[in-house]
């Protein structure tokens, strides 16, 4: 099945190239010297799917959190979406449940590190490695199931760290750099909400987190982005399933 997601992503990500390139000023800057034109020729990372369909992939970083994770999977479920979360590997050691229950109600799970390890130009093949593993075992033990994605703390990339993600068999995802709702830093309610509504675009990937220090404000804005983005016709899928959508 992962081949198969694999090769779609590889084909699509090519043709993104004809697309307009926007502004990286929301995005977080590369620690190598090579830009996301390179990698999306590529085929190695994918920041979004533009296409003519009106689907839309919500993601969340950073957990499971026993609170944040459970009122997200509750709001999902009431509105039918579906939704990718970039675990944490030592949060599903935790929260083994909470991994299960998003498997089970029909989301994936993507790997985001054991311990939120930042990546950058210094951090060996073996550190890099050692991450991806530890979080993929925590994964397969609470799931049963093994994942192919993988987004980086802060978006930071590199060629190596890119070329080991390659090596070990997933797919770097990034997010919409329009997209980004900063929800990790508290940013208001309201202010979460307009940044999703106001540039909401066809194959969208949407970066929010289910675990943050403080009161989540996540939560509330799924409250209002949910039922408005429905009444608008997206439909909200995972990423695996936005890479299967032709480009026009």
């Amino acid at each position: 099945m992962h081949i198969y997601i694999r090769r779609s992503l590889l084909t699509a990500c090519a043709a993104i190239l004809a697309m307009e390139i926007l502004s990286p000023a929301a995005a977080a800057a590369p620690s190598g010297n090579k830009g996301r034109e390179y990698y999306e020729q590529r085929g190695d990372v994918i920041w979004e799917i533009p296409n003519k369909e009106k689907v839309i992939a919500l993601t969340f970083d950073d957990g499971p959190d026993p609170d944040e994770t459970t009122h997200i999977l509750d709001l999902l479920k009431k509105y039918d979406a579906k939704a990718t979360f970039f675990v944490v590997g030592k949060q599903v050691e935790k929260n083994p449940e909470l991994a299960r229950r998003a498997v089970a109600e029909g989301h994936e799970l993507g790997n985001h590190t054991y311990d939120h390890a930042y990546f950058n130009r210094r951090s060996s093949v073996e550190s890099i490695s050692s991450q991806l593993n530890r979080t993929q075992d925590a994964i397969f033990k609470a799931t049963g199931k093994r994942s192919y994605l993988f987004r980086p703390p802060g978006g930071y990339y590199s060629d190596r760290m890119i070329e080991t993600c390659k090596k070990e068999g997933y797919l770097v995802v990034m997010w919409s750099w329009h997209q980004d709702t900063w929800d990790w830093n508290r940013p208001g309610v309201r202010k979460i909400v307009n940044k999703v509504l106001g540039n909401a675009r066809n194959g969208d990937i949407v970066l929010m987190h289910d675990h943050v220090e403080g009161k989540s404000q996540t939560i509330d804005a799924l409250k209002e982005i949910l039922p408005e983005l429905k009444n608008r016709g997206y439909r909200f899928v995972t990423v695996s399933e936005l890479a299967r959508y032709n480009i026009p």
